[in-house]
């Protein structure tokens, strides 16, 4: 696979609880695509995932939240899973990371619930997302238009509704981040 994500840094904000594979799967794509990950949560250690139906596999925690700084990368990735994004929402600093993300125009990439924590930052007014149908109200409600796609990019935002979408959200992903298009976009 050409290396054109050379040089790109990718954060992935993440606690217990992460549907595995939303996780996994883009850390796995954006690597192959030469970009370097980290795993980002507000403990250190482990974190664990989850499997469709119960409990996955442990994933290595790169930074905390402590030492992470968004400046340092190019893109947000939000992975969902119901337990991960309802604890980050709840989490000041983690929700903090994501609004820093948003406003500085940088590009994020959430999937499945993982548009939660976009709720909780109030980044949301006025875009038009995607994500699993249960937070299509959640997400009218925070004002943005919710839409039933595969993938949807508005501006810096790329959304995706579940696990089966991952290879067009992965591979979206890619594109925006290696076009450099979503530093035009403004929060």
């Amino acid at each position: 696979m050409q290396q054109t994500l050379k040089g790109k840094r990718v954060a992935i904000l993440a606690t217990d609880g992460f549907e595995q594979v939303e996780l996994t799967e883009p850390k796995k794509a954006v690597e192959q695509a030469g970009a370097t990950t980290d795993v980002i949560s507000p403990k250190s250690g482990e974190i664990r995932g989850w499997k469709f139906k119960d409990w996955g596999d442990s994933v290595k925690v790169d930074k905390t939240l402590e030492n992470a700084k968004p400046a340092d990368y190019d893109l947000l990735l939000l992975p969902g899973g119901v337990a991960n994004p309802d604890n980050l929402r709840m989490d000041e600093k983690a929700v903090n990371f994501v609004k820093q993300f948003a406003q500085a125009g940088k590009p994020i990439a959430a999937i499945c619930h993982g548009p939660w924590t976009l709720i909780e930052a109030g980044v949301v007014k006025g875009r038009t997302l995607t994500s699993w149908p249960s937070l299509k109200t959640d997400l009218k409600n925070a004002g943005a238009n919710w839409v039933d796609k595969e993938v949807v990019v508005d501006g810096n935002f790329i959304t995706s509704r579940k696990p089966d979408d991952l290879p067009a959200f992965n591979k979206k992903v890619i594109e925006e981040i290696a076009d450099g298009k979503h530093l035009k976009a403004a929060s």
